[in-house]
């Protein structure tokens, strides 16, 4: 991929690419997508930059603590819960039948991290906020379930004592207790993982990696309960192949609810009453989903398979559809937001057209591998990617963080990181 000399544009070297990247910022609100309407509310510039301003490379700099200590105590404590429940479970099932269901659930597990890699691959989530969601559900969501269930049973079972039992477990119970338990990891990270929680597709992968995590456990558990039960290697292999390969997604796409209305609550901006109200309001279609996942072999359908055709299926490719089409609406901002960044100087527009686009960001990596400067362009365009969504925090009036002097970090930053890639290509020549 060539690239142009160095200087050739107020924001500096250029990409070879398409011209005219001229529109104005409300061009873009006609298929904006669920961010359009909060830079209507609050339209900012960009902050221009001013020719030769001499930069100090940030990645010199100590970087701000804030709750970094937080995030790790949060991460250390899940890890211990996570490491007890195996430990429980170890010695409930036995070393043997413990390996064997623990390496059955890596299974759907990978399958579930690879789904939701393949969401979070425009602006990846930290990996810090990732491992701890995974752990919230492994562990602390698990232990949340299991001591509050035997408690709202009774509840429910007194509340509606002409409802079956068999009812009452997996269709009520469960989706109450089990969704709430998750969904309290997804808000903690709301909280302590704000300036990376932009929005709904966000929400969907912070909320699916907790469930992810959540049915890593509940499958050993499953797979357990089959070797116990019954002790042959068939029973094992059928739960295996219904809850490992037939419904891998399922509790993913049941938090997934919650994850996109918190996404959207805090894309819209707002205090505490908007989150927990949107906590709330989340919960809703979760439960409900799971309820229905749960319940329909026993109220709806009495054959599975007609079930998982009419039902799972549809739901199934709905969610893809819908993760399509928010990962398209992402990728809109990004072209958005860093047109407002090349018409202030601080990008050129074929550097936006490449990294608003994923071939641009493919032929930018080919031709940066070729020069040794491949690294430095991944994070070139990470930045780029953070950059565009810290924009879209300011313009939505999100006040939780100091975004514009993050704006002037970054910014300074990719810069620096530009150089850095000419300086690479040079002294490849």
């Amino acid at each position: 991929m060539a690239m142009n000399t160095p200087g050739t544009g107020p924001g500096g070297p250029q990409w070879n690419g398409p011209q005219g990247y001229g529109h104005r910022p409300q061009d873009h609100q006609q298929h904006a997508g669920w961010w359009g309407t909060t830079t209507l509310r609050h339209h900012h510039p960009a902050p221009a930059r001013s020719a030769g301003a001499p930069f100090q490379p940030v990645w010199n700099q100590p970087p701000p603590r804030r709750r970094g200590v937080l995030n790790i105590v949060l991460v250390i404590l899940a890890a211990l819960v996570v490491a007890g429940v195996l430990l429980f479970l170890s010695l409930s099932l036995g070393p043997s039948a413990f390996l064997l269901c623990g390496i059955l659930a890596l299974v759907p597990l990978g399958i579930c991290l690879l789904g939701l890699r393949w969401i979070d691959r425009w602006d990846p989530e930290p990996r810090g906020a990732l491992l701890f969601a995974f752990l919230w559900g492994a562990g602390t969501s698990v232990v949340v379930t299991l001591l509050l269930g035997t408690y709202v049973v009774d509840l429910l079972g007194s509340a509606l004592s002409t409802t079956s039992p068999e009812v009452i477990g997996p269709v009520l119970q469960a989706p109450l207790v089990e969704e709430f338990a998750k969904g309290l990891g997804v808000l903690i990270l709301v909280y302590t993982r704000r300036s990376h929680f932009d929005g709904p597709v966000d929400g969907i992968v912070y909320a699916g990696t907790v469930a992810a995590g959540f049915a890593f456990t509940e499958n050993i558990l499953y797979f357990g309960s089959a070797v116990l039960e019954s002790g042959t290697v068939s029973a094992v292999v059928g739960v295996f192949i219904l809850r490992g390969l037939f419904s891998p997604f399922a509790h993913v796409m049941f938090t997934s609810l919650l994850g996109f209305v918190l996404g959207w609550a805090v894309s819209r901006g707002g205090g505490n009453a908007r989150i927990l109200g949107a906590f709330v309001l989340g919960l809703i279609p979760a439960m409900a989903g799971h309820m229905l996942w749960n319940g329909g072999t026993l109220v709806l359908f009495d054959n599975f398979l007609l079930f998982y055709l009419v039902v799972q299926v549809p739901l199934f490719v709905a969610a893809v559809v819908a993760v399509v089409l928010l990962r398209r609406s992402e990728r809109r901002l990004t072209e958005a937001r860093l047109g407002d960044y090349a018409r202030a100087g601080w990008f050129t527009p074929e550097e936006v057209r490449m990294l608003a686009t994923r071939p641009g960001r493919s032929q930018a990596l080919a031709w940066a591998g070729s020069v040794g400067a491949k690294q430095d362009m991944r994070a070139f365009i990470r930045t780029g990617s953070r950059i565009a969504f810290t924009r879209q925090r300011v313009l939505g009036g999100r006040r939780d963080a100091d975004y514009a002097a993050e704006e002037r970090a970054l910014l300074e930053e990719v810069t620096e990181r530009r150089a850095r890639i000419f300086q690479l290509a040079s002294a490849a020549r």
